[in-house]
């Protein structure tokens, strides 16, 4: 994030971080069971889905967020938000939809059969001093002055000591946590004092192009392209030296700076605090901040692995990440180790439905012909 989101949660984190390590799965949920769509989104008589949502609460807790921090976009969509609230109190059978005044348009997808890929992001917290001391030997950095036309040090430079101590805003005890942490943008630090964590947002990046260590594992033959996840990043750093983990990390140049806040929310780019597995990041010229979505979600087993079982979910966009293009979601799944855990596990496909408060009978609610793939066909 730029400007004044700086302080909220970069997202598309983990599948940037693992960007060109899947080949085309076939065990990770697609479903092929639709038909081939010609829309980006097509209003749909009602989803083609079992099952109803499980999050109705997060939901409500989410959009009443919106409602505070956010006081335009809850406005424009009120009818959705409400529509949808009656219908989740009926008890939200997908069947039911049109009977609450709800129209439903199905994502095309990845492959244009409805297979919508969904990612995960969160929000990590990790232990450091303000100090350097004992175990607690890697600098955190905020964001340094930039001369004009001139990109700040490089990720190896900035290991070997480029920046003064005077920009240093801690240190940690784990290179690979500073790493998480800059990938995923922002995150919250225990400096182990007893006072409350304090959130690290987003303070900028010193400008050198991105690259997946993930891809590097892949290409070097260290990590099978099928095993690669978060937690086989993890684990290889835990099997190797300090040196080679740095060694590792050095080739992406790109570094993130980040900028102390006492205790706040995670929020996102729409700058309303998320409520995990109820807020998405989505690509913004599809689908806006705001948007209401129906998901079909695949249920993972503790190792990742997709079961065969699928969960309905309401969520809203708001979020976005510089990954997150098309038919993709980047669910974001909360604070902590264990939502790290699933997060790092998530890149799926599951099946989404655009909800929208109908504005009548057959009358269109979008302002503009479906026949642009990725414009916004959203009127907001």
């Amino acid at each position: 994030m730029k400007g004044r989101w700086a302080k909220y949660a970069v997202t598309g984190a983990l599948i940037a971080l693992l960007a060109g390590c899947s080949s085309k799965p076939t065990d990770r949920g697609q479903q092929y069971k639709d038909g081939k769509l010609d829309e980006p989104l097509g209003l749909v008589n009602q989803p083609n889905a079992k099952g109803r949502p499980v999050n109705g609460r997060d939901f409500a807790d989410q959009v009443t967020e919106i409602k505070y921090a956010s006081p335009a976009m809850f406005s424009r969509n009120t009818s959705t938000f409400n529509a949808i609230q009656g219908w989740l109190m009926a008890g939200g059978d997908t069947r039911q939809l049109r009977q609450f005044g709800l129209d439903a348009y199905q994502m095309e997808g990845m492959d244009n059969y409805g297979n919508v890929q969904f990612t995960g992001y969160y929000t990590p917290v990790i232990q450091a001093r303000y100090t350097r001391q004992g175990e607690f030997q890697y600098p955190l950095y905020r964001m340094p002055p930039r001369s004009r036309g001139k990109k700040l040090p490089s990720r190896a430079e900035i290991y070997s000591g480029a920046l003064s101590d005077r920009y240093v805003i801690g240190y940690s005890n784990s290179l690979m946590d500073n790493f998480i942490m800059d990938v995923q943008g922002s995150g919250y630090v225990n400096y182990g004092d007893g006072r409350p964590l304090t959130f690290f947002g987003y303070g900028g990046k010193n400008g050198h192009a991105y690259r997946s260590i993930g891809k590097v594992l892949i290409d070097r033959g260290e990590v099978k392209r099928e095993d690669m996840s978060m937690q086989a990043i993890r684990k290889w750093g835990e099997e190797h030296s300090p040196a080679e983990v740095r060694e590792l990390l050095e080739q992406n140049a790109s570094f993130v700076f980040f900028k102390p806040e006492n205790f706040t929310p995670v929020r996102g780019a729409s700058a309303v605090p998320l409520v995990a597995k109820a807020s998405v990041a989505s690509d913004r010229s599809l689908i806006p901040p705001g948007t209401a979505l129906l998901a079909e979600v695949p249920l993972l087993d503790n190792k990742g692995k997709f079961t065969g079982k699928y969960e309905m979910r309401m969520m809203v966009s708001l979020d976005v990440g510089g990954a997150i293009k098309g038919q993709h979601f980047d669910i974001y799944q909360g604070i902590g180790d264990e939502a790290g855990h699933m997060a790092g596990w998530f890149n799926h496909y599951g099946r989404v439905w655009v909800l929208k408060a109908a504005p009548g009978a057959g009358t269109p609610v979008f302002s503009m012909a479906q026949n642009s793939r990725g414009s916004s066909p959203f009127s907001q």
